[in-house]
């Protein structure tokens, strides 16, 4: 089924973080709102935040890499997100958030575009070495989808090591 274009992101000038994903899910796509469902609700317990400051574009900003849900591949997988929003849009709009104090690269294709070159040959390697962004303030993450959780089971630094870094770091922006 063709769906018509609904961009789901969420801007302002003042932004302090920027939340770079894939592309808004299909319950995004329903709702209008950017990570309203069960990988939000991860996202948000990953930077310790609630909905109402998530939500707060003065605060975050979420820049997806494609602005509309791309539609389900046949196996039920997200399709990749469009290259047309990146291409055309992303960085005229990135310019106009001059404030960002900490981007998080959320999966392989924010961080691709993002950090290119500095990327590993896996994301878990990529993610592994976390560490090496933070001058760039830069924070990279895998999904927080249910689909990831065997990742995170098989790598418990992610919770013991980047998160409270993550969560510091977003709590000295937002204060």
């Amino acid at each position: 089924m063709e769906r018509a274009p609904r961009p789901i992101l969420q801007v302002s000038s003042s932004a302090r973080i920027l939340i770079a994903g894939q592309a808004p899910g299909n319950l995004a796509m329903e709702s209008g709102r950017p990570f309203t469902d069960p990988s939000g609700v991860r996202l948000r317990d990953w930077l310790q935040m609630d909905e109402d400051t998530f939500y707060n574009a003065s605060k975050v900003a979420i820049v997806p890499m494609g602005f509309c849900f791309p539609g389900y591949d046949k196996n039920g997988g997200d399709i990749p997100p469009m290259k047309r929003c990146a291409e055309t849009w992303r960085q005229p709009l990135l310019e106009r958030l001059p404030n960002i104090g900490l981007t998080i690269l959320i999966g392989g294709y924010a961080q691709k575009w993002h950090i290119g070159d500095q990327m590993e040959k896996t994301l878990t390697a990529t993610v592994q070495k976390w560490q090496a962004f933070l001058d760039q303030g830069v924070i990279v993450t895998p999904h927080p989808s249910w689909r990831n959780n065997a990742w995170l089971k098989r790598n418990p630094w992610f919770e013991t090591d980047l998160l409270p870094e993550l969560r510091k770091r977003v709590r000295a922006l937002l204060s």
